[in-house]
Parts: structure tokens; C-alpha cells; sequence
């Protein structure tokens, strides 16, 4: 158990130098753990080292999910869900059936069942690696929103359509009306209970004594929840998830304390980075065992099977998202839709960005090894290569070109006022309000009290600056703000070493001065935003 524990610690620690190497070649860093797992396979202490499908689906699903749920913009995935729906449900569907049409025809013996069940195993794309890239190179906001929104259901739609295949071929039956039924109650009945866990978490929050560690601690335990007890009744736990969780999401401002919502942001953030590492890490670990357990499959038709479904995604993906703009045009005839143009630039970037992920290895894994007492499971170390295959040529050959291809296509820029000029226009907004509700509400505090003239006189000069032109020439005052900027960081760095020297002496409680050194970084933060990285 100790040895087990801190091989984890060491691939922790590999993940962190992984990382910078990535952040250094400016590429994905899910594409630069995979590798990096490969390579680990080869050497004895990291070999047996294995992804168990209810370490995946119990313990990084959830918070995975969840935290996914809580960046998505409510806004933005209403305004392009009909757009979101499409890739997770109909896409997924297509590409299933294109799968386990072509499996059935090109592998030997592979039966329409079992072309299926690798269907909803490989269909369901993961966001991680694309979102990555496409913040790295400045994508347009509508192309992360989009694909973050389809990560957010395309898991629970490829689950659901492997569930149904694997209980086809276990049992040998497959009734459509029975089935189409089921589907549609594991999916409302997945999201129904997602949204009563949320309502009940609103309850605690709202009626109990909650401090901000108890608040944070509920965050954690909150997606577990969702996701057991769907799973117990056999519903959908990713929709549970992703419903309760946009649920709350919507509900953090109301929800959550000023201390809850600074101090959730730094948790989250390192929980999801370390389980998305662990993730992408233990993907590449895993080719050793998979091939050793091929059998009587040679390793080149293994691989040629694998080579040729992978391309059989990225065509079905890539036809299905450029498919779906002239549909969009023609639909755009009888209803509403976001964009009723959406030229073929940004569907290009949509289908190459592909890249399959942890969710479908865990699948494969999933997959019993006897369908009874004395008959094994049919094809189930080939389905497990195949899908190792795809993963590793999704991740790395569009992880890698992805950039390249958004660069090239240049895709359409979203019809949203640039976000400077929004900050700026909020900020003058949020400056005339507060000096004119401290003037109409607190007239004579302004006169008596020395404070609170300071404040207004600080906010009398935010509303004075801000209430000039929004758009800010580069050339004169953006040389100004950016000096004023690095002048002011110079001058918080001092503020630090002051506070570092007082922290030498014992007559002030480190308490005291870590709470002050924390404003700083604040004011760092603030700084940094408003004068830096909007000009």
C-alpha cells in the first residue's frame, strides 16, 4: 500500500515537469502526458501501474464533470445549445453507428452488437485537450464555449448508447421501443436528480450555520453525490452531474461567501489540474498490459484495425460538423437559431478538434471478461487495443495540429464588443453608480467622516478616468497606464518585502501579516487586470 501510494506521488511529480516542458513547446499539455506516459510504460516500477474503470467513473468523473459545469457560461451555452445538443446527441449517435457499421464490415467476425458497443466507447470526444489548445492561440469565444457546453453531454450520450450495446450482447436481446424508453428515463430521470441534489445543497447553504471550509468542503462532496446515487438507480450520473451543477453554478453569487468563492477558485483549479494529469499520465501507462493481453490477435492487424477507425472518426466528425452548416441555414428558414450563417471555417476547427480521452478507455475497461461461466467476452482485448489506438492518434496527431489548423482557417471572430472595451465600459458603470449612491445615501457621513471621504474621493477619481473615450490609444495614454502599471507592481513588491522584514519580528502575529500580504497579492491581481492586460 505504501509502495502504491507513493508511486502516485512520483507520477505527481512527473505530471508538474511534464507540464513545464509542454508550457516551454507552447503544445497541449494532455498531448505531452500521454507521450510521457508511454515512455514511462517501458520502465519496471511504472508498468503495473493501471487505470481501473471505478477509479474513473467514481472518483475523477465526477469533480471532472462538475467543474466543467461550473466554467461553462450559463449565457453562452443557452445561446448556442441547439448547436451543443447536436454534437453531444445526434453526432455521437452517427459516428456510433458509422463505427459499428464499419467494424462489422472490416474486422473479421465482429458482429453489428459489438460495433456498437466500440461505437459508444470511441464517439464521445474530450474537451480537455481542445479547450487547452484553443486558449493557448486566442480562439474565438464561441469555439471554447461550444466545445466545453458538448463535453458537458457528449459523455453521458456515449454511455448510455454503451450500456445499451452491452446489455444487447450479454443477454442476446435488443428491443428498440423498450430501449428508445429507457433512454429517455435515464436521461430525465440523470437530470431530475441532479437538480434535487442541487436544491437540497441550496438548502444547507441558505438554512445552516455554514462557514466558508464547510462550504468548500460541500463543493467537493456535492458531484460524489450527484453521481452515486443516479448510478444506484441505474440513471445517468454524468447528466446528475452536469445539471446539479450548472444548477449551482448559476446560484454561486447568492450561494457562496466573498471568502468561499476567492478560496474555491485556488482548490478547484489544483484538485482538476492534478486528476486531468493522473488522467492523461495513466492513459499512456497502459499500452504494455493491452498489448500483452491481445491474444491471438497479431499486433499488426491490431494496430491497421485501430489506424483505420481512428481515421473513420475523424472523417465522421469532420463531415458531421460541416454537415451541419448548410442544415443550419435551412433550419434557420422555420426557426431561431444563434448564427444562421455559419460559413465552414468554424465547423473545420469543431471537427478537428476531436481528441478522445479518458472516459473511453474507462469504458473499454469497463467491459466484463466472461459473459458467463464458461464464455469469455468476444473481441474484448481488441476492443481495448483499438480504443487505446484512437486516443493516443486523436491526441496526438490533432492535439499537435490543432493550433496549426486554427491559425490557418482563421475562424470567423465572434460578434461580441472586444473584452477591454466591455471591462472598461463595466468598471465606468460600476465608479458613476458607487459615487452617486454614496452621495444620495450618505450626504453627511461624506462630510464628517475622513474614511469615507478617502473612498469617495478614490471612486470620484475611477469615474473621472474612466468617463473619457472607452477605446484607448496605444500610442499615448495605453504607454501611460502600462508605466503606471509596472510602476505600481514595483511598489507592491516593495509593500512585500516590508511585510516580510515585520514578519522577523515577534511583536506581530504572522496571522497579522499573512492577512496583509494576501491583500497585496489582491491588489496585485486588481493591478495587473485593469492596468496590464487590458491595454
Amino acid at each position: 500500500m505504501q509502495g502504491y501510494f507513493f508511486d502516485y506521488i512520483y507520477l505527481i511529480l512527473f505530471i508538474l515537469g511534464l507540464v513545464m516542458i509542454a508550457d516551454r513547446l507552447r503544445v497541449a499539455y494532455p498531448v505531452v502526458l500521454v507521450i510521457g506516459g508511454l515512455i514511462l510504460s517501458f520502465l519496471k516500477r511504472f508498468s503495473g501501474l493501471s487505470i481501473e474503470p471505478e477509479m474513473v467513473f467514481y472518483i475523477f468523473l465526477p469533480p471532472l464533470l462538475y467543474q466543467a459545469s461550473w466554467q461553462v457560461s450559463w449565457k453562452e451555452f443557452w445561446r448556442w445549445r441547439r448547436v451543443i445538443f447536436s454534437f453531444a446527441f445526434p453526432i455521437v449517435l452517427i459516428t456510433a453507428t458509422v463505427v459499428a457499421v464499419f467494424s462489422h464490415l472490416v474486422i473479421p467476425g465482429f458482429t453489428i452488437a459489438l460495433g456498437f458497443l466500440l461505437g459508444g466507447i470511441v464517439s464521445p470526444p474530450d474537451a480537455v485537450s481542445a479547450t487547452t489548445v484553443m486558449r493557448q492561440v486566442g480562439s474565438p469565444r464561441r469555439l471554447i464555449s461550444i466545445t466545453e457546453g458538448e463535453s458537458l453531454l457528449n459523455d453521458a450520450s456515449s454511455l448510455i448508447i454503451f450500456r445499451f450495446a452491452l446489455a444487447a450482447i450479454l443477454t442476446g436481446q435488443f428491443h428498440f421501443q423498450q430501449a428508445l424508453l429507457d433512454f429517455v428515463l435515464i436521461v430525465v430521470l440523470g437530470i431530475l436528480t441532479g437538480i434535487s441534489v442541487g436544491l437540497l445543497i441550496i438548502g444547507i447553504h441558505r438554512w445552516l450555520p455554514v462557514t466558508p471550509s464547510i462550504q468548500i468542503v460541500l463543493t467537493l462532496v456535492t458531484p460524489y453525490i450527484m453521481y452515486f446515487i443516479a448510478e444506484y438507480f441505474h440513471f445517468s450520473g454524468v447528466l446528475a452531474v452536469v445539471s446539479g451543477g450548472l444548477l449551482l453554478s448559476n446560484k454561486r453569487q447568492t450561494l457562496l461567501t466573498y471568502q468561499s468563492r476567492l478560496q474555491s477558485v485556488n482548490v478547484w483549479t489544483n484538485i482538476v489540474f492534478v486528476l486531468n494529469g493522473l488522467v492523461f499520465l495513466l492513459i499512456g501507462l497502459q499500452l504494455p498490459s493491452i498489448i500483452n493481453e491481445l491474444g491471438d490477435i497479431s499486433l499488426k492487424s491490431a494496430i491497421l484495425y485501430g489506424l483505420s477507425i481512428s481515421f473513420v472518426l475523424i472523417i465522421t466528425r469532420l463531415a458531421c460538423t460541416l454537415g451541419a452548416s448548410p442544415f443550419t441555414r435551412f433550419m434557420s428558414r422555420f426557426i431561431r437559431v444563434a448564427d444562421p450563417n455559419p460559413g465552414w471555417r468554424a465547423p473545420l476547427v469543431y471537427g478537428w478538434a476531436g481528441m478522445r480521452g479518458v472516459v473511453s478507455l474507462a469504458a473499454a475497461l469497463s467491459i466484463p471478461v466472461m459473459i458467463s461461466d464458461n464464455q469469455s467476452f468476444p473481441y474484448r482485448n481488441l476492443i481495448l487495443f483499438i480504443t487505446f489506438i484512437v486516443i493516443l492518434v486523436t491526441l496526438v496527431l490533432q492535439g499537435l495540429t490543432l493550433p496549426l489548423v486554427i491559425r490557418r482557417v482563421k475562424p470567423e471572430i465572434d460578434d461580441f464588443t472586444p473584452d477591454k472595451d466591455q471591462e472598461l465600459k463595466l468598471q465606468r458603470i460600476i465608479a458613476e453608480s458607487s459615487v452617486g449612491f454614496l452621495e444620495k445615501k450618505y450626504e453627511e457621513d461624506l462630510k464628517t467622516n475622513s474614511h469615507l471621504n478617502v473612498l469617495y474621493k478614490r471612486l470620484k477619481t475611477d469615474h473621472e478616468y474612466l468617463g473619457r473615450d472607452l477605446v484607448i490609444s496605444e500610442e499615448t495614454d495605453g504607454d501611460l497606464i502600462k508605466v503606471f502599471g509596472m510602476i505600481y507592481l514595483d511598489l507592491l513588491e516593495h509593500q512585500r518585502q516590508i511585510i516580510n522584514k515585520l514578519n522577523l519580528d515577534s511583536s506581530y502575529d504572522e496571522e497579522i501579516i499573512r492577512k496583509y500580504a494576501s491583500m497585496t497579492d489582491l491588489e496585485e491581481f486588481y493591478v495587473r487586470e485593469k492596468y496590464l492586460s487590458s491595454h
